[in-house]
């Protein structure tokens, strides 16, 4: 059978991570979250760092959150560690600081879909739910020959529907980790090694040369292109920072004053525009480079992001809320990538 295939296929490539040798349902969630649109290498790290630092799940409750984000600092996302925070303080809540055990109560806590659901309850709990991931999309596809789009709701159905069936009565906890891993080591988006694959005699894509095409999607979403300008305003040794707000991108985390614009603009426009004012008064401050715009691509918008660097005195100041701060005082704050990276190179 094609489970049976799979998972003696597992048993001989699997790699070896550390959220594997665990059946704690915290750690479980956890690396889950982080392996949310981040590579398995980038996230063992983070796993281990965080992991040490937040052991349970009260000890991630009773965190603070700048103190979450300082720590996720790097991953990107980070609405995800925000809904870890608060599920966590809901699981403390709610069920008395101990996780959840079933598929619909797990489901239930911010953050967590079906997939992440289905992961946990079988990775921790042993439960049959089918895992349904992009790589078990990819395989499912490919195999049965299904161009269903994957982002459809007749798709995911049949899908959800045809893992259920192809899992079958194998242990759920290896299957779901066989299948998962199989389409990240093996069943590859690109250029898989359809050679030394096992189920190469029964794969309708091969046979059919629709190895590229599948799995199919209906939807394209469009890139958003964003122009941020963000000011190093410097003063007396120190750099001005702010809290980003509202609901946005890096929601919460600490940035440099920006502009942003909707269209590449030059300094002595920026000069021109209302923002800049809320900043700074009518100043002499003085502008002293600019950055190239460097491109920080997001799932589905473009940042394009200059960095303008300007002494000025504090009386030229007209924003108060701004937090002036010195380089060695910076780590206490978390920033997005894009900052920490500028970061690192004004600071050698």
């Amino acid at each position: 059978m094609l489970n049976n295939q799979i998972i003696n296929w597992y048993s001989i490539h699997k790699r070896d991570l550390p959220w594997r040798k665990t059946k704690d349902p915290y750690s479980i969630w956890i690396s889950e979250i982080m392996l949310q649109q981040t590579r398995v290498s980038t996230t063992i790290d983070y796993y281990n760092r965080f992991i040490t630092q937040f052991p349970t799940v009260k000890d991630l409750a009773n965190a603070d959150e700048q103190e979450v984000l300082n720590l996720w600092q790097g991953l990107g996302y980070y609405s995800r560690a925000r809904n870890l925070h608060f599920a966590a303080k809901t699981i403390v809540k709610e069920h008395k600081g101990i996780f959840p055990d079933s598929y619909n109560s797990i489901l239930t806590l911010k953050g967590i879909g079906t997939y992440t659901a289905a992961a946990i309850s079988s990775f921790a709990y042993n439960l049959p739910h089918a895992v349904l991931d992009g790589n078990v999309f990819r395989v499912l596809s490919r195999i049965y020959g299904i161009e269903t789009p994957i982002d459809s709701g007749k798709g995911k159905k049949l899908f959800q529907q045809l893992a259920t069936e192809t899992m079958g009565d194998a242990i759920p906890e290896v299957y779901n980790q066989a299948i998962i891993e199989f389409g990240a080591l093996q069943c590859t988006p690109k250029s898989p090694n359809c050679e030394s694959c096992p189920l190469l005699a029964n794969c309708f894509a091969h046979k059919n040369q629709m190895i590229e095409v599948l799995p199919k999607k209906s939807k394209q979403i469009k890139t958003k292109n964003r122009y941020f300008y963000y000011l190093f305003l410097s003063c007396s040794g120190r750099f001005a920072i702010e809290k980003r707000e509202g609901k946005d991108i890096w929601e919460n985390m600490y940035q440099f004053p920006l502009i942003e614009t909707d269209h590449p603009v030059e300094h002595h426009d920026l000069m021109k525009t209302e923002k800049w004012n809320l900043y700074l008064k009518n100043s002499t401050a003085i502008i002293n480079s600019q950055t190239k715009p460097i491109v920080h691509k997001l799932s589905h918008q473009h940042i394009h992001a200059s960095f303008v660097h300007i002494t000025v005195k504090e009386e030229e100041l007209a924003k108060n809320d701004l937090v002036f701060i010195s380089m060695e005082e910076a780590e206490k704050y978390p920033f997005p990538k894009l900052i920490e990276n500028h970061l690192k190179i004004i600071s050698k």
